[in-house]
């Protein structure tokens, strides 16, 4: 064999004739959980009520009375039947027609919507002290829809309270889905009108009263 033949290419996946370096494989960014994706998707959401609210309003500013305000904002994309003191189903877990009762956010999905965004402003820069959604008037409005939708939909909380004690022995990966996705219509439903409200030049948000 002639030594002085032609040996390997030491490019690796060249096409060409030069001695271009072997290009390592670029990594893909790590996947978010979708919890995390979820609490990404309820800043945004929040954040875009800041930007359409009337009068102006910004994140330094906000309280939570205006966390309250945009909780009952939330209120026109709930799913759950939460029945009048009048109505003749008040108090049934299983009524058994309809009846014209607004519908509402279920209090698990609000309440797993401010632990996520308690979370994101803190994870923003923000500090405890200053965490509009760890403010006690929030903590009582949670409080009060909780004790109201128990009563009108006929299902007690303790109840609830006793059966989330068993399943904590449980593994964790279903119930961190569970409490990512409890939610994830709120955000979709939310953001999508605050987008076409903001194209058509005019506010998603209440103004205050």
């Amino acid at each position: 064999m002639d030594p002085s033949g032609p040996g390997p290419s030491p490019v690796v996946g060249g096409g060409g004739g030069g001695d271009a370096p072997a290009v390592a494989p670029q990594q893909r960014p790590a996947q978010l959980s979708r919890y995390e994706s979820q609490k990404r998707r309820d800043w945004n959401t929040f954040l875009q009520y800041l930007r359409n609210h009337r009068p102006p309003l910004t994140l330094a500013r906000c309280s939570g009375a205006h966390v309250i305000e945009f909780l009952r904002y939330l209120d026109q994309f709930g799913k759950t039947k939460v029945h009048a003191a009048g109505c003749a189903y008040y108090g049934q877990p299983a009524p058994p027609g309809p009846c014209p009762c607004p519908l509402r956010q279920a209090w698990g999905s609000l309440d797993a919507l401010i632990g996520r965004l308690r979370a994101a402003y803190e994870e923003s820069g923000g500090t405890p002290e200053s965490n509009p959604f760890a403010a006690r008037a929030v903590r009582i409005y949670l409080r009060e829809v909780r004790d109201s939708q128990a009563k009108a939909r006929g299902i007690p909380y303790e109840k609830k309270k006793r059966k989330r004690a068993q399943q904590a022995a449980e593994p964790s990966s279903s119930s961190s889905a569970a409490a990512a996705g409890g939610s994830g219509s709120i955000s979709r439903a939310a953001a999508a009108t605050a987008a076409a409200h903001q194209a058509g030049g005019s506010s998603a948000a209440p103004s205050n009263t």
